[in-house]
């Protein structure tokens, strides 16, 4: 199906940038989790009296896949227990939401980047969803379902999942006698055997990856932003010589420099023969299937130094407001449609597009993903997949990780001596948010 690259590219960029935005919720609950918002207690049971059908109020941020909004309304109508009054959000989706959870006027229930934050949970604005989950819990995958965990119990239900990938050329890598690269010294050999004048052998971003593969880089060297108790996960020569490697790819220059005005969340460039190998979005599958046919495979991101190979993986995830006056029957209605609904599920993360559905049994029933490379991805996202951050991964701490990457990328600083500035900063945010 057709769908606005742009469009979909720029909901998909908020999602899988790693890190996500800066919410209004962060700054209220640095101070405390006295919210002003009323004890969710009192008001889960709130709303119609017995008999009464409630209204519920759902909100999305806005989808460029053609089809998606009447889709969710679609799905919101068929739901005889409330009338679900379907909000589509254009704009800065994140930061409305967040405000709205401090308001009378927000979403029952709605969807959020990686589920709730942090600030979010700790300020008692979203309410637990693991009865919501029940058994299926098991069916979901684990990865987003530890993304979406915190203090023992899960604050989300995953919608659908979305990752990011190396795609390459089979000509290209064909008339080089190069093989798809399975370790990250195989990838920088490959990258510059395939650069030839105009034609980069690599595309990571406009930024040279510091944006975008920071964690791939970690992971596949073995290494985690935080470890299991929250403390700083990645202060090791080794992990300062991995990150190293975006620099040693920028100042060769052998990466597509840029994708101006879009970036990697869109395949243009590669589509074009600018560039033999890329990152980017499973969501552009269907512009590259257009452009190239079968002329392109898919595989994670390469294992580096005593690591793995990855695939970072996003979701948005199905939350319910703690001031919603009918939060009982908001989380009903949440389980319904994300939990029981499997068929609805499988229409929502592949009719309009390439995504992955968040349950382990509805692969099978993707179409779009029982061959080529859609079940490449989808294999490769299961067996390799890493959520993009932590929960105690704070926008603070992603600001101090981002900007440390850039000087290590374009201005060659020294990896150590930028992991010690970062340290602090990410340690003292991460001790806010545990209180």
């Amino acid at each position: 199906m057709a769908h606005s690259t742009d469009a979909f590219g720029l909901s998909r960029r908020q999602l899988l940038s790693i890190g996500g935005g800066i919410t209004a919720a962060g700054a209220l609950t640095a101070c405390g989790s006295n919210t002003g918002r009323a004890d969710s207690s009192a008001s889960a049971s709130g709303g119609a009296t017995s008999g009464e059908k409630v209204t519920l109020s759902q909100w999305y941020h806005q989808y460029g896949e053609e089809g998606t909004q009447q889709a969710v309304e679609k799905y919101a109508a068929a739901y005889t227990k409330a009338t679900v009054k379907v909000e589509w959000k254009p704009g800065d989706y994140d930061k409305t939401t967040a405000a709205s959870l401090l308001t009378d006027t927000g979403p029952d229930v709605f969807e959020y980047g990686n589920g709730p934050t942090i600030d979010m949970i700790k300020g008692k604005q979203v309410v637990d969803m693991t009865d919501a989950l029940g058994d299926a819990k098991s069916d979901f995958n684990e990865q987003i379902i530890k993304r979406y965990t915190f203090d023992g119990k899960v604050w989300a239900i995953p919608q659908l999942i979305d990752c990011i990938l190396l795609v390459y050329r089979k000509s290209m890598l064909d008339a080089a006698g190069i093989k798809p690269p399975t370790t990250l010294d195989e990838l920088v050999a490959a990258a510059r055997a395939l650069t030839k004048g105009d034609v980069k052998g690599l595309y990571l971003g406009n930024d040279g990856g510091a944006g975008l593969v920071g964690g791939n880089l970690l992971w596949g060297a073995g290494f985690e932003f935080l470890k299991e108790d929250g403390s700083f996960g990645f202060d090791d020569p080794t992990a300062g010589a991995a990150l190293k490697t975006l620099n040693t790819l920028w100042t060769e220059k052998v990466t597509q420099m840029s994708q101006d005005p879009k970036d990697w969340w869109a395949a243009d460039g590669f589509i074009a023969g600018q560039c033999a190998m890329a990152m980017t979005g499973l969501w552009t599958f269907p512009d590259i299937i257009k452009g190239l046919k079968d002329d392109f495979g898919v595989i994670p991101w390469p294992a580096g130094d005593g690591g793995k190979a990855t695939v970072t993986m996003g979701a948005y995830g199905s939350c319910v407001s703690a001031r919603s006056k009918n939060v009982d029957a908001a989380k009903e209605f949440a389980k319904w449609l994300w939990v029981d609904q499997t068929d609805s599920q499988v229409d929502f993360a592949t009719a309009y597009g390439y995504h992955i559905p968040a349950r382990k049994s509805l692969i099978g029933k993707a179409k779009t993903l029982q061959d080529g490379p859609g079940k490449d991805a989808a294999d490769a996202a299961f067996a390799h997949g890493h959520a993009q951050t932590m929960m105690l991964w704070t926008p603070k701490c992603q600001t101090a990780f981002s900007d440390g990457m850039t000087r290590i990328v374009k201005e060659g600083a020294d990896p150590m001596k930028e992991i010690a500035t970062m340290k602090p900063v990410i340690e003292a945010d991460v001790k806010r948010v545990l209180g």
